[in-house]
């Protein structure tokens, strides 16, 4: 595992409430004269929960601990180093306007915090930090384009991309296509999760309405052939997080996951955590498991950090320093 978790990695799917460290938001509350034992498994030190619903519960619990631009800025710097401690060498991360009440002020003041986080985190650990601002779907279109506008109007070097999450089974690709315009009429890459708990025709629908550089998740399109197929003729990249479709029952175990399958039809797959200490994994933990379940070894490590690399939505001149340390590697 020593060995694993030295590889320099490229995280691509990763929220920032989702990541909080348990030791961190345990801590946090304390200050704040609250307490979320009841959250937190005495076994593993992880989030505890027991189904999507109560999962949902704990996050919510968890990110409306920080309520302040300091708060937020201490929980970007912990989560990027914990990522650091894992190898992981550039993180894109979601963040949401709607975490700040859509509301412009403290939308820009929770920005500035996060990037404070960030500079140093990277000025500690060598780790570097893009963002990317959600919608939620549940929300509707309205609340998309709020988010969007609040995306594009924000103009930091650090917000590389736009997406979208949330139940797949709620309104239409379609009804979302004007936000998702206007972020990249101002730029912005673009993705959104699709193929979770949608099945592979969300995957496609996605693909058609929104014009998605990335796909989050997608791991349902292995249900399609011809979509697997123009996946991989397109060279639509996947940020695929094995050990959250495992945990939330995406798939039965491991060993059914279809990222190696995928991997082999030809479909730019990458690897990453999504929201790990509640999923128990993190991404030394993500590719163990890839050498134990599909006997990955080093090259095939590097080459899904290289395919990550690819994917990312950062700056080119980024880009190529990255890719000297994983060449370095």
């Amino acid at each position: 595992m020593s060995d694993l978790r030295a590889i320099p990695k490229i995280e691509l799917h990763l929220h920032m409430e989702g990541a909080a460290p348990p030791a961190f938001a345990r801590t946090l509350a304390a200050r704040k004269g609250r307490s979320i034992d009841a959250l937190i498994d005495p076994r593993t030190g992880r989030y505890a929960w027991s189904d999507f619903s109560s999962f949902l519960a704990a996050y919510d619990a968890v990110a409306a601990l920080f309520d302040t631009p300091q708060d937020n800025r201490d929980l970007a710097e912990a989560v990027l180093r914990e990522c650091a401690a894992h190898g992981v060498i550039y993180a894109e991360i979601f963040i949401s306007p709607d975490h700040a009440g859509a509301d412009p002020v403290a939308w820009a003041e929770y920005l500035a915090a996060i990037c404070e986080g960030a500079a140093a985190a990277e000025a500690a650990c060598g780790i570097v930090a893009r963002f990317i601002p959600l919608c939620v779907r549940g929300l509707g279109p309205e609340a998309a384009m709020r988010a969007a506008r609040l995306a594009v109007a924000a103009e930091d070097p650090r917000i590389v991309g736009f997406g979208m999450a949330g139940d797949e089974r709620m309104f239409d690709p379609a009804d979302f296509a004007p936000a998702f315009a206007l972020a990249r009429e101002a730029g912005l890459k673009l993705t959104a999760h699709a193929g979770e708990f949608g099945g592979a025709d969300s995957v496609r629908r996605a693909l058609d309405a929104l014009g998605l550089d990335r796909v989050d998740h997608g791991v349902r399109a292995v249900e399609d052939p011809d979509l697997v197929a123009r996946l991989a003729r397109e060279g639509v990249p996947l940020a695929v997080c094995p050990g959250s479709n495992v945990a939330l029952g995406v798939v039965p175990d491991w060993a059914a996951h279809p990222i190696d399958a995928l991997r082999r039809a030809g479909v730019r797959v990458t690897v990453s955590t999504d929201d790990p200490p509640f999923f128990d994994t993190d991404m030394t933990r993500e590719h163990e498991m890839l050498s134990r379940h599909f006997g990955y070894g080093p090259d095939d490590h590097l080459a899904l950090a290289r395919a990550a690399l690819d994917a990312a939505f950062c700056a080119p001149d980024l880009k190529r320093r990255l890719g000297a340390r994983l060449a370095a590697a």
